[in-house]
């Protein structure tokens, strides 16, 4: 069994938000998204995919679809396949970010039946 503490995986860049994989199949993956203050991820959607972000440390804010909310320790949202989402840090600390996503968007597709 494979097992990581999360506190030691945390990176972060002055340049950008830092994506630290943690766990990868072909049908899934799990990060930690690292953001500075000020930094964000733009906006963007995933076909087919479902993305679930869950607040590990700081605050942040999270879009959506047209909503737009701010989201502390401990609170989850799910980006539903097709829907557009992102994040910002525009608070005065670090943000850290548990993401999943499922199926993996690299995975290949299964044509759908007729």
């Amino acid at each position: 069994m494979e097992i990581k503490q999360i506190p030691d995986q945390k990176a972060f860049s002055p340049e950008k938000m830092k994506k630290v994989n943690l766990f990868e199949t072909d049908r899934m993956f799990t990060d930690i998204y690292c953001f500075e203050p000020g930094q964000v991820q733009k906006p963007h959607t995933h076909e087919g995919a479902d993305k679930i972000y869950c607040v590990l440390e700081g605050r942040g804010r999270f879009q959506v679809g047209r909503e737009q909310r701010h989201l502390g320790p401990l609170e989850i949202t799910l980006a539903p396949s097709g829907v557009e989402h992102g994040v910002v840090n525009d608070g005065p600390g670090r943000l850290v970010v548990l993401v999943f996503m499922a199926p993996h968007p690299d995975a290949p597709r299964l044509p759908h039946p007729p």
